[in-house]
């Protein structure tokens, strides 16, 4: 976990195009898509492998795991917890994405301010 940031302002006025253009700027961009990307795909193929395995594996399926509760039931209610594992992911790794935005941020305001 990155360290606590005051959450300030830069001095004065942000080049935001400078800083769209910038290595460090892209590179945040990359490295959100490592995550973003991968973990949407997962939930998708996860989310209709539910559908999928219902219409072509049934038996498998409809087996009783405990009383009335069968492996559909089970997971279904595992998309549920699979979501909120992955918010829960991208929120920890979100603190870092602004962190490093800040920095990028600040480095550029304070570029600015010193030419």
């Amino acid at each position: 976990m990155p360290p606590d940031h005051p959450k300030s302002s830069p001095p004065g006025p942000v080049d935001w195009e400078a800083i769209a253009a910038g290595a460090r700027f892209k590179e945040l961009l990359r490295a959100k898509r490592r995550f973003i990307i991968p973990a949407m795909v997962f939930f998708v193929v996860y989310y209709f492998a539910l559908i999928v395995l219902v219409g072509y594996a049934r038996p498998f399926m409809e087996k009783r795991v405990l009383g009335p509760v069968n492996i559909a039931y089970l997971f279904a209610l595992s998309q549920f917890f699979i979501a909120w594992i992955i918010a829960a992911l991208y929120v920890r790794r979100a603190a870092r994405f602004d962190y490093q935005a800040r920095e990028i941020i600040e480095k550029e305001s304070h570029a600015r301010l010193s030419s």
